[in-house]
């Protein structure tokens, strides 16, 4: 079982293309609790994940990402499924609280068969008025920050890139 995990932190790849149809509601529970146990600073909890799966909401925020990079079109690849991850800047450790629960989400996605990619620029969409709006709507204060976004689905391609070569020195033994 262990050597199962760490193959697949070693074989999960970002997905950059993915098929039109939702995926299930039971993968999505599945990688919505792997989140949710990602470790936090003082097990203090800083962040939320909200599930984004409807068309219209779910085109918004691409519009919203987009907008940030000074472009048009999908930067979130097609993907169905938008799970963005926010957390209270209250929390002295809220950024990496938030990275490592994107990195649980990501990981549990793959375990379960599916596509997965961080998208960045979620701090520069919950920033404008119209994100303020969104955490409002959602019942958060404007001291939850956007960290990231994880898209999900199904895979166009059945193939993943290969793994880039590890640097020589990742490791440093002091």
């Amino acid at each position: 079982m262990k050597q199962e995990m760490l193959n697949g932190l070693k074989e999960r790849r970002s997905v950059r293309a993915y098929e039109p149809r939702q995926i299930a509601d039971e993968e999505l529970d599945i990688i919505l609790e792997a989140g949710t146990y990602a470790p936090t600073g003082q097990g203090l909890q800083s962040p939320v994940i909200v599930v984004v799966q409807e068309p219209g909401l779910r085109n918004r925020l691409a519009r919203m990402n987009a907008a940030v990079m000074g472009r048009e079109g999908d930067p979130f690849y097609g993907a169905p499924t938008v799970l963005i991850v926010l957390a209270d800047k209250k929390r002295h450790t809220y950024l990496e609280d938030g990275s490592l629960v994107l990195g649980n989400l990501m990981n549990a996605a793959y375990a379960v068969g599916l596509g997965s990619c961080w998208i960045h620029r979620a701090k520069e969409e919950f920033e404008t008025e119209e994100g303020k709006a969104l955490l409002r709507e959602w019942g958060l204060s404007e001291d939850y920050v956007g960290i990231g976004h994880c898209i999900l689905g199904y895979a166009a391609s059945p193939e993943l890139p290969a793994a880039k070569p590890r640097k020589e020195n990742y490791i440093i033994r002091a």
